[in-house]
């Protein structure tokens, strides 16, 4: 990062801590109002669009960190993330995810500061072309995104900090709430959650996340603006991630219809229950099966490395049950002949 804009970044950070202390944090103007709003509607149509076309809207990964577990330093610069950003959309992305901090286990926490000379530019371009959504646990960075545009904060912390809700309610954002017990920092290996912290995974993540959605109403955030994660990794043994996956449906069922459920397996580490020595980036197939389980689920989102992979398998799975003649997941009667290239696939 160049010095200047970790300079601009820095003095960002004073300016919204400023802020904050004199409580001006808080509110919003006429004129922020209405930028609420449409910020409100932005993801809103994100949801309802991607539905319209397949069931499920897919959030495409954009780290902007030297250390995440699967692409870390590839798009630290602003030109490689900007890159990276239009080659998420053009694959069908309609939700980009950009963040500044790893969250793979073992990892620390990373200043505001440095946070926003990594990703500030980027969520401020990115909005100006898609739903994005800002990938942090700090309510400073946070409230930064948002200011510029941004449309959703994925908090993977399930609050830790309660700044986070008040920080997405004051801007009207929508919230995402992905399961957790505690900071990614403590966990040492992958998967290396003891078996026993859970009775039952579903019901006890459930109850979990529902304090954390009751702290965020509590801090004005709309229930309707809340995301359910069940955090897939954070906090669980892989096998606890792997049944979480599995039952994804009570998940769905659990938080009712009007909180959408998010899955974010892609490229995890559970995911070598099924191969073994599978790096990361070798995980292509067992991520793109998990998203097409969660899908048929009724999980509303899903988290992925993989877009245009994952959007093939997914619209060719919802073409091979869709007899010709009938209304597919479009709403477009499949009739043409597949020599004409036309019609729904």
């Amino acid at each position: 990062m160049l010095p200047e804009a970790a300079g601009l970044a820095n003095a960002f950070v004073v300016l919204l801590r400023r802020r904050v202390e004199d409580g001006r944090g808080g509110n919003t103007s006429l004129a922020e109002e209405g930028i609420v709003a449409a910020r409100c509607a932005n993801f809103t149509e994100a949801l309802r669009s991607s539905g319209t076309r397949r069931g499920v809207a897919l959030m495409g990964v954009c780290n902007i960190t030297p250390d995440s577990f699967s692409d870390g330093g590839r798009y630290l610069s602003q030109a490689a993330a900007r890159v990276k950003v239009e080659q998420l959309l053009k694959e069908g992305a309609d939700i980009v995810d950009i963040g500044g901090e790893s969250t793979r286990p073992g990892a620390n926490p990373v200043p505001a500061e440095e946070q926003l000379s990594r990703v500030l530019d980027v969520v401020r371009w990115a909005a100006a072309r898609a739903c994005v959504s800002i990938d942090t646990t700090d309510p400073l960075v946070a409230d930064a995104c948002l200011e510029v545009g941004a449309h959703v904060v994925n908090d993977v912390s399930m609050l830790a900090n309660p700044g986070l809700a008040s920080v997405a309610a004051k801007w009207g954002a929508a919230l995402i709430l992905s399961h957790a017990r505690a900071p990614q920092a403590t966990m040492s290996i992958p998967g290396g959650f003891p078996l026993e912290a859970y009775d039952d995974v579903v019901r006890d993540v459930l109850v979990d996340w529902e304090r954390a959605a009751q702290v965020a109403l509590s801090r004005g955030v709309k229930r309707e603006a809340l995301v359910m994660d069940p955090g897939l990794g954070f906090s669980k043994a892989s096998r606890h991630s792997f049944e979480l996956l599995q039952r994804a449906r009570e998940l769905v069922a659990g938080v009712g219809p009007i909180v959408p459920v998010l899955v974010g397996a892609s490229h995890k580490s559970f995911l070598t229950l099924v191969d073994r020595t599978a790096q990361p980036g070798e995980r292509v197939g067992a991520s793109v099966a998990a998203a097409i389980h969660a899908a048929r689920c009724g999980v509303r989102v899903l988290r992925v490395h993989d877009v245009r992979a994952t959007r093939q398998a997914i619209d060719m799975d919802h073409a091979l049950v869709t007899p010709f003649g009938h209304a597919n997941p479009r709403g477009v009667p499949r009739t043409a002949t597949a020599a004409s290239g036309e019609g729904y696939l």
